[in-house]
């Protein structure tokens, strides 16, 4: 728990990650903070689905609107907050001459989608009643 509060404490302080190890290869640092940026955008995404399930499926069942609307947008606050970290560990691997950090979460994020999509699938074949 103490690394992870350590962590987010570097996330607003990239001054403290910088004073870390050597300047990597700038390409490097510029591809992690695309990567970054594409996490982003795949978070924001999840959380626009969020909201159009909400407000664009009114027909469909309060119960089955509510849980696939908050499983977006949880999914959307969790990818955000993976980028900012994700892209911290990075850099501070790549000034160490570290190997990069591996996640989880990848996965996690992607069963996560994929029982969305299927409980979407049983909405569409089984009618907006719910």
């Amino acid at each position: 728990m103490i690394g992870f509060v350590r962590n987010v404490r570097l996330w607003f302080a990239p001054e403290v990650v910088r004073q870390e190890g050597t300047t990597p290869d700038y390409r490097f640092s510029l591809a992690n903070e695309r990567t970054f940026l594409a996490w982003l955008r795949t978070a924001l995404a999840l959380i626009g689905g969020g909201f159009a399930v909400d407000q664009f499926l009114p027909d469909l069942g309060r119960g089955w609107r509510i849980g696939l609307a908050l499983a977006l947008l949880a999914a959307g606050v969790l990818c955000s907050l993976r980028a900012v970290n994700h892209w911290m560990r990075c850099e501070r691997a790549m000034r160490r001459g570290e190997d990069l950090p591996v996640s989880r979460f990848p996965a996690l994020l992607s069963v996560v989608i994929a029982v969305v999509a299927v409980a979407m699938v049983v909405v569409v074949l089984v009618g907006w009643e719910g």
